[in-house]
């Protein structure tokens, strides 16, 4: 998926979504804009890592 068109599915999520969410998604937005690049790469692949290796993490927790 391009760019355009994440931004096109994104203004049309926004479009549907109640009043009350889109302070919400404002202030995600902001905060998002606002962290560093490296931080949130790394938190993208912390959650990737979580999400491939669940059940070896589930067993080394044990």
């Amino acid at each position: 998926m391009t760019t355009a068109d994440l931004k096109f599915e994104i203004k049309k999520a926004i479009d549907e979504v109640p009043e009350s969410v889109l302070v919400d998604v404002l202030e995600y937005l902001k905060q998002a804009k606002a962290t560093p690049k490296e931080k949130i790469n790394l938190s993208h692949n912390l959650g990737l890592i979580i999400r491939e290796d669940r059940e070896l993490l589930k067993r080394l927790a044990l």
